[in-house]
């Protein structure tokens, strides 16, 4: 099976521009092709997770990987896929994320002895004058397709800024600067990037005469057709202090039995062959030992095989059939800082231990009956404990498998 082949039977392969032709560079291992980050936030998430795992595929096989951090687009904003205008970042918060993105993407990618390249797109998109790109990039666009472009559908509805209308020449505008720099001839991406990509392809063929590709990897979407990714407290983060690995193994062991196979096929690097045998266990109790796979897997690739080992036992020591084990349990470790007056009330500790990504909603799980405390329902947000309380250590418990021992450092 070529790897190109395999792509496909992953169910990764969502759109291409000429199949032939990049069929041709990648499974030959003669492809240079990038993939674009934008530094929204100082970790990169589960919605990256595939992306990445695609460089990865596609390096194990001699493809030259280019990772792309958008340092330049990211003072922009990409309108693709929202309803409303991305928070503006200061160029300090944008250089910060950078920094953590690089770090994060040496875990999947090998950047050793020019195996792969990681690029910042503020290196040329900020020393552009107005002036000259709007003559000799700006001309190479048609507004009306721009306006008919998927991307903006969205935005149009509720009203689309001229600084996001922007986004596809910038990003069209990396393409092009990377197939003139280091002769990056395929873009790949997200599903919902398919036409920013196509402008990229479109400006270099306007301005060098060549040919260059682009290929949009799946969405990650569960069985009803949302992006996988989120839960009731927020994003599943890469890094380890926004999500434990705990917290991310066990997102991945809790998602849905129709969605595991796909998981394990488009995320993990287990075999097709084993993962088909696995297929016979869908409608069976053994789905729930593929879920283990895919959770144990994915931690491993993530954060290590030793936090995965760890919060796999920890997660069998705390729903398995010998009862709840506190000593293995999640733990947030509250300063006398977090106390008021010497205690500390429900809502914050549920916000502080990451339980609830905010106040407000943790006044909504305690509405709802979802929290617990050592066994005991919640009722009232005015609930709080003392310092002697957490010195001795309490168990909070929201929904049905989210814990943390919170005790008083």
């Amino acid at each position: 099976m070529t790897l190109y082949e395999e792509l496909k039977a992953r169910g990764l392969i969502a759109q291409v521009t000429d199949e032939e032709e990049i069929k041709e560079l990648i499974n030959n291992g003669k492809a240079t092709f990038y993939i674009g980050f934008d530094p929204t936030a100082d970790s990169l998430h589960v919605g990256h997770f595939m992306a990445l795992c695609m460089m990865k595929r596609l390096q194990m096989a001699g493809n030259r990987p280019i990772a792309l951090i958008g340092g330049g687009t990211g003072m922009i904003g990409d309108p693709s896929g929202r309803t409303d205008m991305r928070k503006m970042l200061t160029v300090e918060d944008i250089q910060h994320n950078c920094e953590c993105f690089k770090k994060q993407m040496s875990k999947f990618i090998d950047f050793s002895d020019g195996k792969a390249l990681m690029v910042n797109n503020a290196d040329w998109l900020l020393d552009l004058n107005y002036v000259e790109m709007l003559r000799d990039v700006g001309a190479c666009f048609s507004v009306n397709r721009m306006l008919a472009a998927e991307c903006y559908k969205q935005r149009m509805e509720k009203g689309l800024s001229f600084l996001e209308f922007n986004y596809m020449i910038m990003q069209s505008y990396d393409f092009y600067a990377l197939y003139k720099e280091y002769g990056c001839q395929i873009q790949f991406g997200g599903d919902d990037q398919w036409s920013n990509m196509l402008g990229g392809t479109e400006l270099i063929r306007k301005k060098l005469g060549k040919d260059a590709y682009a290929m949009t990897i799946t969405l990650l979407l569960n069985s009803e057709g949302k992006k996988m990714g989120k839960t009731q407290s927020g994003a599943v983060w890469l890094s380890p202090e926004k999500t434990s690995p705990y917290d991310f193994y066990q997102y991945w062991r809790n998602v849905g039995d129709a969605d595991v196979m796909k998981c394990l096929k488009m995320l993990t690097f287990l075999p097709l062959e084993q993962i088909l045998e696995m297929e016979k266990w869908e409608g069976t109790s053994r789905i729930n030992e593929a879920k283990e796979i895919l959770a144990f897997e994915l931690t491993k690739l993530v954060h290590s095989e030793e936090e995965a080992t760890k919060a796999q036992n920890t997660a069998r020591a705390l729903f398995g059939a010998g009862g709840m084990d506190v000593a293995n349990m999640p733990t947030w470790e509250a300063s006398a800082d977090d106390l008021t007056d010497g205690s500390i009330d429900i809502l914050t500790i549920l916000q502080k231990s990451g339980l609830c990504p905010s106040k407000s909603e943790a006044r909504r799980a305690v509405q709802q009956g979802g929290v617990e405390v050592d066994g005991n329902k919640v009722t009232e947000f005015a609930v709080s404990f003392n310092a002697e309380a957490l010195t001795n250590g309490i168990t909070v418990r929201r929904g049905k498998k989210n814990y943390r021992r919170i005790v008083l450092k």
